[in-house]
């Protein structure tokens, strides 16, 4: 960690470890706030075949809100 932190412009492991944990909560916070959209995954899976009730079916077992 030393090493990674001189390298990195760091005054040391702490500031390092703060700026990975930071970076770490705004990927997850924006995860959160962002969900995917899955109208398109959707759509494709009608597209090759997949019946309605099957999408439903996992959609509901998923968690999924309707869209």
């Amino acid at each position: 960690m030393k090493r990674v932190a001189s390298h990195r412009g760091f005054s040391g492991y702490q500031p390092l470890i703060r700026a990975y944990i930071g970076q770490g909560l705004r990927e997850d916070l924006a995860a959160l706030e962002n969900p995917p959209d899955i109208s398109k995954l959707i759509e494709s899976l009608k597209k090759q075949g997949v019946k309605e009730a099957a999408i439903e079916k996992a959609r509901v077992e998923a968690g999924v809100v309707a869209g």
